[in-house]
C-alpha cells in the first residue's frame, strides 16, 4: 500500500481541509479525529499505522507528479516540477520526468549551447543517477525535495 501513498505533509493538508469543510457544515472534529479519517480512507487502521507505513519508505518513493524538486543536472543547478513518476520499491529506484523552470544548457562549450526543458532519469535511493559524466559526477543529483 505505501508505494502509492501521498507524503505525510500532503495527508496532513488533506486532514486540515477536511476539518475546515466539516466545521463549515457544523460538524466540528479535532485534528486527530480528521487524521484518523484520512488514515481510514487510505485503507489503514489508524493514523499511527499509516504514519509508520509512510515513514519507513525511502523519501524518493514518496515523490508524486506536481511535486517540486531542486538539484543539479550535468553539474548545472535547476528547479523543476515532477511530471511523471515510476517507482520500483524493491530496488529503491524511481524514474522521474522533470520539467525545468528555466532551460538547462547541457553543453559546456562556449561556442554553442543546447538547452533542455524536460528530462527523464532514473534515480537511486540516494537521489543520484548511476550514469556519470566523464569527470565522475552523476548526471542528476536531487538536493531538495520541496
Amino acid at each position: 500500500m505505501a508505494g502509492s501513498l501521498p507524503s505525510i505533509n500532503a495527508l496532513k493538508a488533506q486532514a486540515k481541509q477536511l476539518r475546515a469543510a466539516l466545521a463549515k457544515r457544523g460538524e466540528p472534529l479535532s485534528h486527530s479525529q480528521t487524521l484518523e479519517l484520512i488514515a481510514q480512507q487510505q485503507g489503514y487502521r489508524d493514523w499511527n499505522t499509516l504514519y509508520a507505513a509512510i515513514g519507513n519508505r525511502p523519501p524518493l518513493l514518496s515523490l508524486r507528479p506536481g511535486d517540486r524538486v531542486q538539484g543539479k543536472y550535468l553539474s548545472r543547478p535547476f528547479a523543476a516540477e515532477i511530471l511523471g513518476v515510476q517507482t520500483s520499491s524493491a530496488a529503491c529506484r524511481v524514474r522521474l520526468t522533470l520539467q525545468f523552470d528555466e532551460p538547462v544548457d547541457v553543453v559546456s562549450f562556449k561556442s554553442f549551447s543546447s538547452f533542455r526543458h524536460r528530462v527523464t532519469c532514473t534515480l537511486n535511493a540516494d537521489g543520484t543517477t548511476s550514469e556519470k559524466t566523464s569527470d565522475g559526477e552523476p548526471h542528476m543529483v536531487l538536493t531538495k525535495i520541496a
